[in-house]
């Protein structure tokens, strides 16, 4: 017993896990880009809670480096484990990774960062679960839109919303998508717009509210509203904004985030974060470990997902503001 604990232990240290579990069922290895992200930090801990009792998840952090990620990869293949569930740090190195995967012959399921479809079309046992990003850049679209229909008084007199927009890393879909489609759904509403300033803060609250600093410096009372691509960058800018007066004695932005995280969720209760848009962590999470667990056994019956074209998982999106925030606490 104290050999077996001692090689458990051994593997913690090598692997940096988060968690071990030694339920019975399949050994599955979840590589996630990085531990230091809020709406991953959620979606690790569905996936540890939706393996209790079935599964025995270990989760690693792969440190925003793909080539620690493609090590830990090797490892869980070397150490035969069942499956492997990647949240991958570059999504253009998804092929490499499935080709490890099918020389072992185990399933691979990716998640939150969605593989190149024309890279895999080489593989078979792969998945991916996440959400279309597309409708969170719409449903964010859609929050600007039902408050300046609400409030004519927030446009400028030239009819035209200048804002400014803080994105997530170049080349993440989730990036790319919410920006265009945010903008589209103002624009197909009717509303003119300008941007003022376009730029990535990389998903970090740090960056974001330096992001904004400098923008209130160089633009002022010009910005009109705020779009984030996820929450913790919209947090960041209200940072910036409440150290400029914002939020009080009536002075208002309109910022606008997406995940509803807790913090989010705290902003929005206390009348500073306009909307967020919820990226459902707990059932992408869940769905990640159960479609694993299905995919090493080879039994999809109970699965309680719809598998799309044979290989995607899609988690919807929903729209949260401050009529109906408590539903998500």
């Amino acid at each position: 017993m104290k050999k077996l604990l001692s090689m458990v232990l051994a593997l913690v240290l090598v692997l940096g896990l988060s968690s071990v579990s030694l339920a019975a069922g399949p050994t599955i290895g979840v590589c996630v880009y990085k531990f230091d992200d809020t709406f991953m930090t959620g979606v690790r801990n569905a996936i540890s809670k939706a393996a209790e009792g079935i599964a025995e998840a270990q989760i690693v952090d792969s440190q925003n480096a793909q080539a620690t990620q493609n090590d830990q990869v090797i490892m869980f293949v070397d150490q035969g484990f069942d499956g492997v569930a990647i949240n991958p740090v570059d999504r253009t190195a998804c092929a490499e990774i499935s080709k490890k995967t099918e020389a072992a012959g185990i399933p691979v399921v990716y998640f939150n960062r969605e593989p190149i479809a024309e890279e895999m079309t080489d593989f078979d046992n792969w998945y991916y679960v996440g959400a279309k990003a597309e409708e969170s850049g719409t449903m964010s679209g859609q929050i600007l839109v039902d408050y300046f229909t609400a409030h004519p008084e927030a446009i400028p007199e030239d009819g035209v919303i200048r804002y400014v927009m803080l994105q997530g890393e170049p080349g993440h879909q989730d990036a790319e998508l919410r920006s265009i489609y945010s903008i589209k759904c103002l624009e197909d509403a009717g509303f003119t717009l300008e941007a003022l300033a376009v730029d990535t803060a990389h998903w970090n609250r740090i960056e974001g509210m330096e992001k904004m600093t400098a923008w209130l410096a160089a633009f002022g009372d010009k910005i009109d509203c705020v779009l984030a691509n996820n929450d913790d960058m919209a947090l960041g800018a209200i940072e910036a904004l409440k150290a400029e007066g914002y939020f009080t004695e009536g002075k208002f932005m309109p910022v606008v985030g997406v995940d509803a995280t807790a913090p989010a969720l705290e902003a929005l209760k206390e009348g500073t974060l306009l909307g967020t848009v919820l990226n459902d962590a707990a059932n992408q999470g869940a769905a990640t470990l159960l479609l694993t667990v299905a995919a090493v056994n080879g039994d999809f019956t109970g699965f309680p997902y719809e598998i799309v074209d044979d290989h995607y998982v899609w988690v919807p999106y929903q729209m949260v503001t401050e009529e109906n925030y408590t539903d998500f606490e």
